[in-house]
């Protein structure tokens, strides 16, 4: 067998990968060695931006199965035959802290799925809570920021955290996830996934329906106590990549159960909750699980960099038969997400490998750009209409059009008849077990105790007492506890 050559990027061979060019034995290097100033610059380059929030993440391909059908509800294609098979990218990740961030941390988790359809790719972003802290994308670089290393500590800090939640009590239904078992999940395999927000479907007769959507793991239900993260995250940072890679290399193919929640579109202005409100969800006796399909992940990435970290998915990437809804977190998302992946990456990242189409070939009139690998066939107009035979519009929208009325400025949500920003974590507070909300109190006052101003603490206090009577009483007693010890 013929050894490799190693080159330089331009292909000439490279006699000498141990020794720079020098102005003789022992002499200055010379500005003419073109491999090693290549090398250099090269490596100098070899890290990108990190993303501002789920920057540290896990990924792994994998296929989606029709098990139901639901050709009734969506005209998409992906979904249209039980048994149809599509082939798909998952990435996992933590969301405040940095790529070299620990795994076993509290801490929402990222669920994205690449579906590569015959009719493009669809991105479906979300997490591993049904529910999020706020409700309207203005807040959004707010709230991460206080999430986020502070300026001038550089570290997390418990009053930017608290004081954002103090001033923000529709993130109490998420504080209550967040604070509760699932906030720290075993592993990337062991927790749910949901969409979130609320997507519109629309079948082939035109008729529109609201779906949430639910990952149900198939491994079951699994959570690290903080005690018990604590010691992970100090053993093994990479906890959660381990697990995924090594389960996935011993042929353990990790799998999921997407279930739909579906609201006919009419029944939408009328319903107790805002159905458009991310802080909140569908109660299941409202809006009971309708099973769709199976996710398996079966095979893992052969370059972290390449296939992870520069995995760009955006929630704006539909197909015909799925669309967006009035969520005004989603409707932030569509812009933000395809326009921080233009930064990180730049213009031309949908011609990844890993961003691809692979069922289908991307055909339009986007040109040039940094690092633009597809070169436009000679002769080939660039601009439509015209009368060369260039790709052209089909007349048919992927969804139904959401109705919109009144006049343009700045409004609240609309408020339906249950809504509050409290009522959904009480309930919540409520179903857990007494050993649950024990360890609730525990995990909110061990935060909440370090804040160094009083009526942070007191706004905070405010918004669990609203919730639960109860809840409110015991994570007081047990801050104040804390702060007198």
């Amino acid at each position: 067998m013929s050894k490799r050559v190693l080159t330089t990027e331009s292909g000439a061979p490279v006699a000498d990968n141990q020794n720079s060019a020098s102005a003789g034995v022992g002499g200055p290097l010379l500005l003419q060695d073109q491999h090693l100033l290549e090398k250099l610059a090269r490596f100098n380059r070899e890290r990108i931006p990190e993303r501002v929030v789920h920057a540290r993440g896990s990924g792994a391909y994998g296929h989606f199965t029709v098990t139901d059908d639901v050709s009734d509800l969506t005209s998409a294609a992906f979904l249209n035959t039980v048994g149809k098979r599509t082939e798909l990218f998952t990435r996992f990740s933590t969301v405040a802290d940095n790529l070299g961030g620990a795994d076993a941390v509290r801490d929402p988790r990222g669920f994205a799925v690449k579906f590569y359809t015959e009719e493009g790719n669809y991105d479906l972003v979300g997490n591993n809570t049904p529910v999020f802290f706020i409700k309207d994308p203005l807040k959004f670089p707010d709230f991460i920021h206080s999430q986020k290393r502070d300026p001038f500590t550089g570290k997390q800090e418990p009053d930017n955290v608290w004081d954002f939640w103090a001033h923000a009590p529709e993130a109490t239904h998420q504080v209550t996830w967040l604070m509760g078992d699932r906030g720290i999940p075993a592993s990337y395999r062991h927790m749910n996934g949901y969409g979130s927000h609320t997507y519109q479907w629309t079948n082939a007769a035109g008729d529109a329906f609201f779906v949430k959507y639910h990952f149900k793991t198939n491994q079951g239900i699994r959570s690290l106590s903080a005690e018990q993260g604590q010691e992970l995250a100090g053993k093994d940072a990479n906890s959660h990549q381990t697990d995924l890679l090594q389960a996935i290399e011993r042929g353990v193919h990790p799998s999921w159960t997407l279930y739909v929640q579906v609201m006919p579109a009419a029944e939408a202005d009328s319903y107790r909750f805002n159905p458009f409100d991310l802080t909140k969800v569908w109660p299941h006796a409202d809006y009971p699980l309708r099973r769709v399909g199976r996710l398996v992940l079966d095979r893992n990435p052969d370059n972290v960099f390449a296939e992870v970290e520069q995995a760009a998915f955006s929630p704006n990437n539909f197909v015909p038969g799925i669309g967006p809804s009035p969520d005004k977190m989603l409707q932030g998302r569509l812009f933000a997400y395809a326009d921080a992946h233009r930064y990180r990456l730049g213009v031309n990242h949908t011609q990844l490998a890993v961003n691809a189409p692979r069922a289908t070939t991307a055909d339009n009139y986007g040109r040039d750009g940094l690092m633009a690998a597809n070169a436009q066939p000679r002769g080939e107009k660039n601009y439509e209409p015209n009368s060369y035979g260039g790709p052209a519009e089909t007349g048919t929208p992927l969804s139904a059009p959401l109705a919109v009325h009144g006049h343009t400025g700045t409004h609240e949500a609309p408020a339906h008849s249950k809504d509050d920003d409290f009522f959904q974590a009480g309930e919540l507070y409520r179903l857990m077990s007494e050993e649950e909300r024990a360890r609730l109190v525990a995990n909110i006052a061990g935060g909440l105790s370090q804040v160094s101003r009083e009526d942070v603490i007191e706004k905070n206090l405010a918004h669990f007492h609203a919730a639960d009577p109860e809840y409110g009483k015991r994570v007081e007693a047990a801050v104040r506890a804390l702060r007198e010890g």
